[in-house]
């Protein structure tokens, strides 16, 4: 099996199952119980909440723990438009957001709110003039997604938050593929999830600067500062604060490692193949996403023939499997050969070796698809 869909999902590390297994065991108790099992449990959430706001430089900070990326998305919006409603009803995102935050958004016009998605350049990046301009004053939010999960684009997020203090609006961020990169002092509101760092799915977090107004979306008891209520998943939570810890710390090394891989199979696909273009931008982008429009060919009949030989990659977001249709993000670009896209996302496991059988692969089944189209 070759995997080449980590932007997708990712693996669960042996360390962080080892730091998990005891909470489903004998470390079993409700956080909110108060005898010992419990305060025990109670003690791990605070520790990882420590924990988590140190590796990514928020002392001011609230980390709320969710379900996942969506959910997170959900709470840092429509929570903070409803807690902002009042002053005013305007958000801005972009064209290329994550459907999380799309859908989310298109809700929120159902409440009433007003929203401006800012178009994006053949590279997937915004234009900060457009931003500027876009701005108004009655807006409340701005919410763009750091790096990009389909094209790996990611967006000039320090000029992006200089913009927004000037102007005193919040700055969300969903940053889901984006665990590895600098937080520093950027943003009010940052959305994380397990599944893309090594760590388990169903968990995720929403960091929110400690003065942020914020509306519940999950009403019950005054778990995580009364905005996320129900108990607390505690085996998640450990999990995903210790994927979270072996991510950052790794960072800088296997970035360097990915881009060396990124770099040779780019160069590789687009001189044995005619006809591939790279979608999104050629070097502000992250090291393990590969996004190629391969002309005269169907993508996805590309990947069932990957399939066949256990090379596993994407025709972009997850989310949008079994939606028949050209991906939201190639069209925001108008990417060439839209049908004819695949996303290579790379990862721990993979190596040059394990990239020269896809290259060979890939140009074997393209060739042949192309003869008989």
């Amino acid at each position: 099996m070759i995997y080449l869909d980590y932007a997708s999902t990712t693996s669960v590390r042996k360390e962080v199952l080892d730091v998990m297994l005891p909470f489903f065991t004998e470390r079993f108790g409700n956080p909110s119980s108060k005898h010992d099992l419990g305060l025990d449990a109670k003690e791990a959430i605070t520790k990882s909440k420590e924990k988590i706001s140190s590796l990514l430089g928020l002392k001011d900070f609230k980390i709320i723990f969710t379900s996942g990326g969506t959910e997170s998305v959900n709470l840092a919006l429509t929570g903070t438009a409803r807690a902002l409603k009042d002053k005013g009803k305007h958000i801005i995102t972009t064209s290329v957001e994550h459907k999380s935050v799309l859908n989310t958004c298109k809700f929120l016009e159902g409440e009433g709110f007003e929203v401006t998605y800012l178009p994006a350049d053949k590279f997937g990046l915004i234009n900060l003039d457009d931003l500027e301009k876009s701005i108004r004053d009655d807006t409340i939010l701005i919410s763009i997604i750091y790096a990009n999960n389909e094209i790996g684009t990611i967006q000039p997020m320090k000029e992006v938050s200089e913009i927004a203090k000037r102007n005193k609006i919040l700055f969300h961020t969903d940053a889901c593929q984006a665990a590895g990169l600098d937080f520093l002092d950027m943003f009010d509101l940052i959305t994380l999830n397990g599944s893309k760092i090594y760590g388990p799915k169903g968990i995720g977090i929403l960091a929110v600067r400690s003065e942020v107004s914020l509306h519940p979306l999950i009403h019950g008891g005054a778990q995580e500062f009364g905005k996320r209520a129900g108990t607390e998943n505690v085996p998640g939570i450990v999990g995903f604060t210790k994927a979270l810890e072996l991510y950052r710390n790794e960072f800088g090394r296997e970035d360097v490692r990915l881009r060396e891989l990124q770099n040779y199979f780019k160069s590789e696909i687009i001189s044995r193949i005619p006809g591939v273009t790279l979608n999104g931008h050629p070097e502000q982008r992250l090291p393990n996403n590969i996004n190629l429009s391969f002309a005269d060919v169907e993508g996805e009949k590309v990947l069932d023939y990957l399939n066949e030989r256990k090379i596993y990659a994407s025709s972009g977001s997850a989310c949008n499997a079994g939606i028949i249709g050209v991906s939201h993000v190639l069209e925001a670009i108008e990417a060439e050969n839209q049908n004819g896209t695949i996303r290579f996302s790379f990862g721990k496991e993979t190596t040059k070796e394990q990239l020269v059988i896809v290259i060979l692969a890939l140009q074997e089944i393209v060739e042949s698809l192309r003869k008989i189209s």
